[in-house]
């Protein structure tokens, strides 16, 4: 049966029930009220020693301790730190312990001893959610032993040490996590193998640091602007930041000394991150998709190849799709954007490669972008051509992007760099289209709709708007997340073109569940 326990340090007593109306005055008593199954429910209070907290806490199994998850626990405030004897490392200064099935949610932790850690956990699986760790004097959150937990949606900043520590042969997951203003954000030694997925990590010395035998899986996280490097790998760690199978789709950017820097014995391979090959340090062998079939177009029978002519800037053939000879994909049938492609492939406007693939989920570079846009729509010309630093006249790609350019599908950055091999997020996709369509909002939309609309950038504010209304986003697994700045996946492209198509009434509308309306 579930019992719930309320605790309120200034008008509870010890010596009461626990209930909402009698509630507790301290985390201590509750605990030894609890077992497996018990909800220990923190107002906004300061829970410490002169309240009487006895620390660590350590929580006993199964039991979940929340706060305001909304709010990533701010007014609700663990601030305490006791002995702990670790069977790994000894005596620690910790405030919490979590042992297996633990639920801590929504509360703000600090521990102000000397080297103290805010949350110890080893060997076990607990979940720690929507939680701010701030000023302990060594780590937010330490994991060690044969630990397995879930970290998500969390807050650490300035923390003297580490946001997470993760030793030993830890595994579990660390999601959705913003690590910044503190020592490293993530690090990650001895045999680690945890998977580090969707972290936003900033403003630190260094961003995520991978040593001893490490093999942690790091996707989708972005390290950017912190003083030292984005990753630093060192000794015989070797992280995992993408294969043939799953791109690594990792943004390391703007870091003061390196974006990546590999200091190991291994060669680190990279498949599909956004970096800048002069920003790296070290063996490493980069990977993006494979070349020199960069226009994604499907071998065409000579009588067949046919063009969109453009009115405005973007305007396709009104004629009947051609019936072009393509070789049947195999990664595709089943995916759930199979019926956009295979409309684009039949139109001749995306094509697979050599291995009869399509990588409908691999990310795709703005010189790749570039020239679908150019074989999906050739746009004239609208402004003077621009001599970009990064892309010479041999670059296979020159020409297609300088057309892309002066039709104003896609610009470049400060300093008339391009960023050919980075790959582009799907904001600048949406900006793209609705600029290549001149699209303006003629309704007002609250792009509330959005649970991500925070991370939508001001200067595309306007473009995301009439996106929406003209139903040019394409929104998967979630049609309610945005995900501004994650890097697009072909698929996702080969949708949002081909709604443009639509939208101009060049193609019939294909329904799909994660077209936002």
């Amino acid at each position: 049966m579930l019992k719930l326990i309320y605790v309120n340090p200034t008008i509870g007593s010890d010596s009461n029930s626990g209930s909402q109306q009698a509630p507790l005055k301290t985390i201590t008593q509750a605990l030894k009220q609890s077992a497996s199954g018990t909800k220990i429910q923190l107002v906004a209070d300061n829970y410490d020693a002169s309240n009487g907290e006895i620390f660590p806490l350590v929580i006993p199994f199964g039991v979940t301790i929340i706060g305001n998850e909304q709010d990533k626990g701010s007014g609700i405030v663990i601030n305490g730190s006791g002995r702990h004897f670790s069977r790994i490392f000894g005596s620690q200064n910790v405030t919490f312990v979590l042992n297996s099935g633990v639920k801590l949610q929504g509360i703000t932790v600090t521990n102000s001893a000397s080297r103290g850690t805010a949350v110890w956990i080893e060997s076990s699986s607990p979940t720690v959610a929507n939680c701010t760790f701030i000023n302990s004097q060594r780590e937010g959150v330490l994991i060690t032993g044969n630990a397995n937990p879930v970290i998500k949606d969390n807050i650490f900043t300035q923390n003297s040490a580490n946001g997470i520590s993760i030793t030993r042969n830890s595994q579990g997951e660390i999601r959705g996590n913003s690590c910044f203003q503190t020592g490293f954000g993530i690090s990650i030694g001895d045999s680690a193998t945890s998977k580090i997925v969707d972290n936003k990590i900033y403003d630190n010395h260094s961003g995520v640091v991978v040593s001893g035998d490490a093999r942690p899986f790091l996707r989708e996280n972005v390290c950017e602007n912190n003083t030292q490097d984005g990753l630093t790998v060192v000794a015989n760690a070797l992280p995992d930041i993408g294969n043939n199978r799953s791109p690594g789709n990792n943004i390391f950017r703007d870091n003061a000394q390196f974006d990546i820097q590999n200091a190991s014995i291994n060669k680190l391979i990279s498949v599909d991150n956004q970096v800048e090959l002069q920003s790296v340090n070290g063996k490493i062998q980069f990977f993006a998709d494979p070349e020199p079939e960069p226009e994604l177009k499907p071998e065409l029978e000579p009588e067949l190849e046919t063009e969109l002519e453009q009115n405005s800037n973007i305007e396709a053939n009104p004629e009947v799709k051609p019936q072009l000879k393509v070789r049947k994909l195999t990664d595709v049938d089943g995916h759930w954007a199979a019926n956009f492609i295979q409309e684009l492939i039949q139109l001749g406007i995306v094509k697979g490669f050599p291995n009869r693939t399509f990588r409908p989920d691999a990310t795709i570079t703005r010189s790749q972008y570039a020239s679908l846009m150019v074989q999906a729509f050739n746009p004239n010309a609208l402004r003077e051509p621009i001599q970009f630093e990064d892309i010479k006249e041999n670059h296979w790609g020159y020409q297609v992007i300088q057309q892309a350019y002066q039709s104003k599908l896609i610009s470049g950055y400060p300093g008339r760099k391009f960023l050919p091999n980075q790959n582009i997020p799907r904001i600048q996709v949406i900006v793209s289209l609705v600029n290549g369509l001149g699209l303006t909002n003629e309704i007002e939309v609250d792009l509330n709709i959005y649970q991500d609309s925070n991370k939508i950038p001001n200067y595309a504010v306007d473009e995301v708007t009439a996106a929406t209304q003209n139903r040019l986003i394409v929104n998967y697994p979630k049609v309610e997340k945005l995900n501004p700045n994650q890097s697009a996946t072909r698929a996702e492209v080969a949708v949002m073109v081909y709604q443009t198509l639509v939208l101009i009434g060049k193609v019939s509308a294909i329904d799909s569940p994660y077209i936002v309306r």
